[in-house]
């Protein structure tokens, strides 16, 4: 199980990068605490990979283009494929803790098109009114795939046929994912182009940051008009187009300032900010603290991220 405090993205996109994804073993383990990320949540993006998660610890909120889920110790859930997503700690001063299972499906089904892909998998990858299905305790029907989940996470890979006893619990898994989400699959399944437009400027904001950019050019990116780029990004993500970027502006601040040596006067610039005054303005209005007080904060607890 490999311990997360950060994510990486694919250049020119917000499609997460899962560089210890191997193609005879399509398979990560991560343990995720939510503190050590920068800012105590984890930004937009998504992965056609499915993502399997476990809270032990804590309480952690799921955001899609459909809304938002709380999940407390003891709960978990399913993200489906290339769906949009954040997670924000609900409290920041407390230690919240997730276990997270993600794959591509041919870890179940052995390759794209065999029988099992067909009847088991497809259905629910291609169910766009699938976003997330979450898992409660207190909900009689998910107690089974829950202690399921919990006990997947307790699998070692030094256990003696580790992949396939990791496998066998992961179908488990997905024959009570396809039991749960039984009434969800036969909805009339509705294509929601909406998403693919919001990814579209999402990838444009990610390339042209560091620029000054018009709303008119991010809407143009997505072949929208600039009223439905407003109405696209305030029906998904509940902000407006400007807020979205600003907010991504800082997160980029964030990280420059935590991981680097790059002045900040430099960072100003860089993440596409017209001067140093509005920048700290900005930063402190997001983040409740100065640039050089956070760099300090973080620089000198390092060490403890790393732990």
């Amino acid at each position: 199980m490999q311990k997360i405090n950060h994510i990486q993205f694919r250049n020119g996109s917000k499609e997460e990068l899962l560089p210890n994804l191997k193609d005879d073993f399509p398979y990560i383990c991560s343990y995720v605490d939510m503190n050590k990320y920068i800012g105590g949540f984890a930004p937009w993006h998504w992965h056609k990979e499915i993502e399997l998660f476990y809270i032990e610890k804590g309480t952690l909120e799921y955001y899609t283009p459909q809304g938002k889920l709380t999940f407390s110790e003891g709960a978990g859930g399913i993200i489906n494929s290339n769906v949009l997503h954040m997670t924000k700690t609900k409290n920041k001063l407390e230690n919240t803790i997730q276990f997270i299972h993600i794959f591509d499906t041919t870890f179940l089904s052995g390759h794209q098109g065999s029988r099992i892909d067909k009847k088991y998998i497809t259905p629910f990858i291609t169910a766009t009114q699938i976003d997330i299905i979450p898992f409660f305790p207190t909900d009689i029907e998910h107690i089974k795939i829950l202690k399921l989940l919990n006990d997947s996470f307790k699998i070692s890979n030094n256990d003696f046929s580790y992949e396939l006893k990791l496998r066998t619990i992961l179908c488990e898994i997905w024959i009570e994912v396809l039991r749960i989400s039984d009434k969800k699959l036969k909805e009339k399944n509705t294509y929601n182009k909406l998403n693919d437009k919001l990814k579209m400027m999402i990838v444009y904001i990610n390339e042209h940051y560091s620029e000054k950019i018009a709303i008119s050019e991010i809407a143009t990116s997505a072949f929208v008009s600039e009223r439905d780029c407003f109405r696209i990004f305030h029906d998904c993500l509940h902000i407006t187009p400007s807020q979205y970027l600003r907010n991504y502006r800082i997160q980029k601040a964030c990280y420059m300032l935590s991981n680097t040596k790059i002045s900040i006067i430099d960072i100003t610039h860089l993440c596409g900010f017209s001067t140093s005054s509005y920048f700290g303005k900005t930063f402190k209005d997001q983040v409740g603290c100065s640039p050089l007080k956070y760099r300090q904060y973080w620089q000198n607890n390092d060490i403890i991220r790393q732990k």
